[in-house]
């Protein structure tokens, strides 16, 4: 399989937020028990509700960053604008952390809380 290199990588969101320059993603699902008498002590699962939720994170770009607490968005994930794989989906943002420091740049990280369904697309 080949590799791709996460330097063309991309995040999209429904307003203008500039300078971002890594995401993470945390796609799970929820394992329900199952495990009954009949399982003769071994566990079973079935799968749950599943949910998403992360984190994109880059430099300030000039002007205050569009995204406030509790604001709604929809966002696209891209592991390179060449190929690899999109997840799309809606969210809400759940918090933001502004760093500064006297000798770096101003950073910004944002948490998302994904709402309904993320799609996954190859590119």
């Amino acid at each position: 399989m080949a590799k791709v290199a996460g330097k063309t990588g991309f995040v999209k969101t429904s307003a203008n937020v500039a300078g971002i320059n890594q995401w993470s993603l945390d796609y799970t699902v929820d394992m329900l028990e199952t495990t009954d008498f009949s399982a003769s002590g071994v566990a079973s699962y079935i799968p749950g509700v599943s949910r998403w939720s992360g984190t994109f994170s880059g430099y300030k770009d000039g002007a205050p960053q569009a995204l406030g607490v509790s604001a709604t968005a929809s966002v696209t994930l891209g592991e390179s604008d060449g190929g690899g794989q999109n997840w799309t989906g809606s969210c809400f943002i759940s918090g933001i952390h502004p760093t500064n420091n006297f000798d770096g740049v101003t950073n910004y990280a944002y948490d998302f809380q994904g709402t309904g369904a993320l799609t996954v697309a190859t590119s």
